[in-house]
Parts: structure tokens; C-alpha cells; sequence
């Protein structure tokens, strides 16, 4: 069995993303601590904003920098599990990253406020992400999409951005834009669950390898050469996937599908328990309110 060595360092780090992302989170830092007194209403960074800013790049870069995202090419069940760290873990996490006062100076560029205002109706998030993350997995799309450098770059940012329009009205952190109370909450978890089960069903009952990316040699081939670069591959002498690991291409297709489908479970059910427990604690301090207000007694008619 062949190990990953063999396409060398620039595919397996990917060095060029990893700088993007090193500017992206320099830009960062600037903005929300050396220049943060230029912007009015701007309030200090902290700790956990910085922290939880630093896990998404950094979950950004395992994905789609490190060899994760060369063996993403090779094995199915990796492809899934980087789709789901893409789509359902990171997003989360961005959101809280970032300060409540730069979302408000966002939202005050007209053209991205009424883009979130719109996209992030919660029946159109939810039809929007579904939709397009189903779409993907179309065997036909996907392996149109992996063939082609810039549509699966364009389609990786697309879907993260619309996973930023399905979290938000879950868990964003800016009060004006909260849409959904507690129960509602609870049934938008559920619908998004049973949304994406369809795509998840497709991949797990489907009798073979339903996508040419894994099972046609010259379609890997091509894939793999806009992964590791036409001059790496043309190198090596290697015919398919199945040199870099033991499972069968159905197995590894079902595996695939039930990780998402695990993954997403979790995922789902950490944001349900956070609902819960917001819910809780409103309706907790709501009854402490009521509790503490003087009542007043009726005055007596003489």
C-alpha cells in the first residue's frame, strides 16, 4: 500500500493556502486589537472570541490545507468527513469568532445587510443549504465539480457561506438580528436534519460506487493531477485509489454517507442542548423577575 509521501510537501501542506489564511487571521488581529480604536461603538477583544477565531482557521486550514484534504481525493468517507467539519462545525464557530461590533459594521454596508436579512430567513437558509449541498452530491455534479480547479474552490466558499446563512438565525450573536424563539429553534434543528437526510440516503443505499471521481481511473486521474499538480502526478506511476487503502469503493462510499449522517447527529444535538439550556435559563430569570416585583396591594373604600 503506497503512503502519501509520495506527492511531496507542497500537496500535502498546501503552503500558499496556508499563508492566505496566516493573512487573513493577520487582518484579524489588526483590526480587532491595534487599529480597534478607529471604529466607533468597537469593544475589546477576548480571549474566547480570539480562541474560537483561531479553531475555525485552523479547522479551516486541516480540511482543505493539510494532507486531509489529499487523502479527501483518495478516499470517499475523508471527502464527507472534511464536507462536514466544512459545513457544520466551522461556521458555528466562525460566527461566535467574531466580534458582535464587526458584525455590526457589516450590517451596515447595505448590500451585505439586506443579503443577510434576506438569506437568512430561516425557511429560505434551510432550502438554500439543503438544496445546493444535495445538488453536489449528484453524481454528475460532483464529478463535473472535482474535475474542475475553480468550480470546486467556488463551490467549497459557496457552501460554507450559505452553512453561515443556515447556522445564523440559530445562533447569532447580535440581538437585533435574532428571528427565532426557543421551540421554534428546536423545530429548525429538526427540519435541517431531516432536509439533509435524502443526499446522506443516496450515498449509503446506492448497490456500487456511484461516483466516477473514486471509480474511473482517467476521471481520478484528472482529479488527482488538479490536486497535487499536472507535473507531480505525471511523475508518479499510480492507477487509482485503491493503492492508498484496503476498503472496497462501496464500502468506503457507505462509510462516507453514515459519517455525515453521525457527524451532522452530533453536531445537531450540541445545538439542541445549547437551545434547551438558553431556553431554560430566559424562562428561569423571567419567573425570578416576576417573583421579585412589588405587588400591589388593593386600597380598602372606606
Amino acid at each position: 500500500m503506497l503512503t502519501l509521501d509520495i506527492f511531496g510537501f507542497k500537496a500535502l501542506w498546501s503552503p500558499y493556502f496556508l499563508l492566505s489564511l496566516l493573512a487573513i487571521t493577520a487582518v484579524y488581529f489588526l483590526i480587532t486589537i491595534k487599529f480597534r480604536s478607529m471604529f466607533v461603538d468597537s469593544e475589546p477583544l477576548t480571549k474566547k472570541q480570539a480562541g474560537l477565531f483561531l479553531l475555525s482557521i485552523s479547522l479551516i486550514y486541516a480540511i482543505k490545507g493539510s494532507p486531509l484534504d489529499l487523502m479527501a481525493h483518495l478516499m470517499f468517507y475523508v471527502h464527507m468527513i472534511s464536507m462536514a467539519i466544512l459545513v457544520l462545525v466551522i461556521p458555528p464557530i466562525f460566527i461566535f469568532g467574531i466580534p458582535v461590533w464587526i458584525w455590526r459594521k457589516l450590517f451596515k454596508v447595505r448590500l451585505i445587510n439586506s443579503l443577510f436579512r434576506f438569506f437568512t430567513k430561516p425557511l429560505i437558509a434551510l432550502i438554500i443549504f439543503n438544496g445546493l449541498f444535495s445538488f453536489y452530491h449528484i453524481p454528475m455534479i460532483f464529478d463535473r465539480v472535482m474535475q474542475n480547479f475553480w468550480f470546486h474552490a467556488g463551490y467549497s466558499v459557496l457552501l460554507f457561506i450559505v452553512a453561515i446563512f443556515m447556522w445564523w438565525p440559530l445562533i447569532n450573536p447580535v440581538p437585533e438580528h435574532q428571528r427565532l424563539s426557543g421551540l421554534k429553534k428546536v423545530g429548525y434543528v429538526f427540519a435541517d436534519g431531516i432536509l439533509i437526510t435524502p443526499a446522506c440516503a443516496l450515498i449509503i443505499f446506492a448497490p456500487g460506487s456511484i461516483y466516477a471521481t473514486y471509480s474511473d481511473p482517467e476521471v481520478w486521474a484528472q482529479v488527482m493531477s488538479l490536486c497535487v499538480g499536472p507535473a507531480t502526478f505525471a511523475g508518479l506511476s499510480i492507477s487509482g485509489p485503491e493503492l492508498f487503502s484496503s476498503m472496497s469503493l462501496l464500502h468506503d462510499q457507505q462509510l462516507g454517507g453514515v459519517l455525515m449522517k453521525i457527524i451532522q447527529e452530533i453536531v445537531y444535538g450540541v445545538i439542541l442542548g445549547h437551545v434547551f439550556f438558553e431556553w431554560y435559563r430566559k424562562d428561569k430569570a423571567d419567573s425570578e423577575n416576576e417573583l421579585n416585583q412589588p405587588t400591589l396591594k388593593p386600597s380598602l373604600i372606606e
